[in-house]
């Protein structure tokens, strides 16, 4: 992992669980602070699954699943074209992954609190490290789409 990775990613690492650790402290499990009405509010959720709670309960897996995709990631890393969005994209995912993997070593579940009602559905509650890894993503499509995958590596 380059540097410039490395400092993005530790920066999205260290707020990630600053931000879990007060709303850990700060409020119940369930326990919703209104942010904007009928539209955002601060949940504190346990969430011992993956998204939407798949893999529920199932934390040895999802464990090795983030160690593994880490490894992979930092691997498949090498045959992108390093330019200041591929560098941020494998960053967002990296620190984000480390996030939730802490969370999940630590405490046996994500600590989620990003709660959203759009249209009258209650969107699954997510965090700022879930945030990155999409985000992240989102980057590296647009980089094989741009063919960048290939480098000059």
């Amino acid at each position: 992992m380059k540097k410039k990775s490395l400092i993005i990613a530790t920066i999205i690492l260290l707020i990630d669980q600053v931000l879990k650790i007060v709303i850990d402290n700060i409020l119940s499990i369930n326990e919703s602070i209104q942010v904007i009405p009928d539209i955002f509010y601060i949940t504190k959720v346990y969430n011992t699954g993956a998204a939407w709670s798949i893999f529920e309960g199932s934390q040895i897996l999802l464990i090795i699943i983030a160690i593994v995709a880490f490894f992979l990631l930092l691997k498949y890393q090498i045959y992108f074209m390093e330019n200041k969005r591929n560098i941020v994209a494998f960053a967002l995912i990296y620190g984000g992954l480390v996030g939730n993997l802490i969370d999940r070593v630590i405490y046996g579940y994500v600590i989620d609190y990003l709660h959203f009602f759009i249209f009258d559905y209650s969107f699954p509650v997510f965090n700022l490290a879930d945030i990155a890894i999409v985000v992240g993503f989102l980057l590296v499509i647009i980089a094989i789409i741009k063919g960048e995958e290939h480098g000059s590596r």
